[in-house]
């Protein structure tokens, strides 16, 4: 991409606080950004060919978004824990397996997209994200949902299409969680917990495409409690 043509994506961010820069083909986050550090609040650099966030990303002090889907990213920087003000981070598509512990310090986060990355096991460092909203971690390799996880003070999180054949009981413990997407996995049906039928506050439970039969889900212990709040969160949306 020109220079002329960069320049002038700088000079309109400089006055509206968005950089949109998709699907040119950008080898690296452009360096130029730091310029505006004081300034941006929105960054998309999705579609790209960026390997690698640099140090400075840490600068951006009012960044609220920063989405850099569908490109080649293998590591995140510890510096990434210094956006402060970030609620919106969206990495799907890339080739993460691992997280810095510094994501721990994003208490501003309320949406994390990481579908389609290369994640084996659900990140540990993201217990201590105290505001997230909604977690997508699909489409990855996923095997196990371990304890920790009791810890997100989370309302959504998608684990569709990954690799989970064990869910830990303690999951009910998680205060906030509401939905709970575990499509196209590879869980047994004595593999789900009844306390997350019965105890907990889940009133959406997606399961298709493991391996039972939808209907044999009717047999555990709790499922009429987890109807009970199925259906009343649905009368409240009709």
């Amino acid at each position: 991409m020109g220079n002329s043509a960069l320049k002038a994506h700088l000079e309109t961010s400089q006055k509206t606080g968005v950089f949109q820069l998709t699907g040119k083909g950008l080898p690296e986050f452009p360096e130029e950004l730091q310029r505006l550090t004081g300034n941006l609040r929105t960054v998309d650099l999705s579609s790209n060919k960026i390997e690698a966030l640099p140090a400075f990303i840490g600068s951006f002090a009012q960044l609220k978004s920063l989405s850099i889907n569908s490109n080649r990213l293998t590591i995140l920087p510890e510096e990434i824990g210094k956006l402060r003000k970030l609620e919106t981070l969206n990495l799907n598509g890339n080739q993460l397996h691992r997280l810095p512990a510094s994501i721990g310090q994003l208490n501003s986060l309320r949406t994390f997209g990481l579908s389609g990355n290369c994640f084996r096991e659900f990140p540990s460092s993201l217990g201590a994200l105290r505001h997230l909203d909604l977690l997508d971690l699909s489409k990855n390799q996923i095997s196990t949902v371990p304890a920790e996880v009791a810890a997100l003070q989370v309302i959504e999180i998608n684990l569709n299409q990954n690799q989970i054949s064990m869910v830990s009981s303690e999951l009910c413990g998680c205060p906030r969680l509401k939905v709970l997407r575990l499509e196209e996995n590879c869980l047994e049906l004595s593999s789900i917990p009844t306390s997350i039928l019965r105890d907990s506050q889940v009133s959406l439970l997606s399961l298709e495409g493991n391996l039972f039969e939808m209907k044999k889900l009717r047999d555990l212990e709790g499922y009429d409690k987890y109807m009970e709040r199925f259906t009343a969160t649905k009368k409240k949306f009709t």
